[in-house]
């Protein structure tokens, strides 16, 4: 069955794109191509002019959950991209911790997941995702299990932390607010097969503040999209 049919899409340095699309039209799908997880039967992923179709641990990708493990600290959980590349747990512990301050997770350390709340899990998963990559970050929904209070405490969160970090992120999300308020560029898709119906350029004054979300163009943005959807 056919799921992604002559999609195209780009990125740029320090660029936020969204994708957004009907549920199941092939967004993760995708997001498991890039990230080398899924040979496309035809097309190529290339970062930096390199070709990695089907190669694994180029780019950092985290899901909605945040999959730390229960029984590790927050350090160690972090910590494991380093791990798996071949650091010691000191030298990995020592790398990672110049980066609690930046992610607004000072003090928490040795904390262990269940003792955090849900947006500080999310700001650890981050974390530990962006320790694997750092130029490339796919996320796949990552607020979509946060209530709305958090969730959009964590989009501000996440504009100022890029603005520390400078990577490259592609964004699924459904909520169409949340794509055009972070996002420079935003890929509309079909129904699967996904195609891409069309790619809308988000001409809004940064940095992004809650104003924004109430002004004219902001909703003729929304009305834009979803016309399209």
């Amino acid at each position: 069955m056919l799921v992604v049919n002559n999609v195209s899409i780009t990125l740029q340095e320090n660029e936020f794109v969204s994708v957004i699309g009907p549920s199941g039209c092939g967004k993760s799908t995708i997001f498991n191509m890039i990230a080398g997880l899924i040979k496309p039967d035809s097309g190529d992923v290339f970062i930096d002019d390199e070709k990695y179709t089907g190669i694994t641990g180029r780019v950092s990708y985290m899901y909605q959950k945040d999959l730390l493990l229960p029984w590790k600290k927050i350090i160690d959980n972090v910590s494991i991209p380093l791990i798996i590349k071949g650091h010691s747990k000191n030298e990995a512990r020592k790398k990672v911790k110049d980066y609690f301050e930046v992610f607004g997770l000072s003090g928490f350390e040795y904390k262990y997941p269940f003792q955090l709340s849900g947006g500080m899990r999310q700001r650890a998963a981050l974390m530990r995702t962006y320790m694997f990559s750092k130029d490339v970050i796919l996320l796949d929904e990552p607020f979509g299990g946060l209530d709305a209070i958090t969730k959009t405490k964590m989009q501000y969160w996440l504009l100022e932390v890029l603005e520390k970090l400078k990577a490259s992120i592609l964004f699924i999300t459904h909520d169409i607010e949340e794509a055009i308020f972070l996002s420079d560029r935003i890929y509309i898709l079909s129904d699967r097969p996904a195609t891409i119906k069309k790619e809308i350029r988000i001409d809004l004054p940064k940095p992004r503040t809650q104003e924004i979300l109430t002004s004219k163009e902001f909703n003729d943005l929304k009305r834009h999209v979803l016309n399209i959807l």
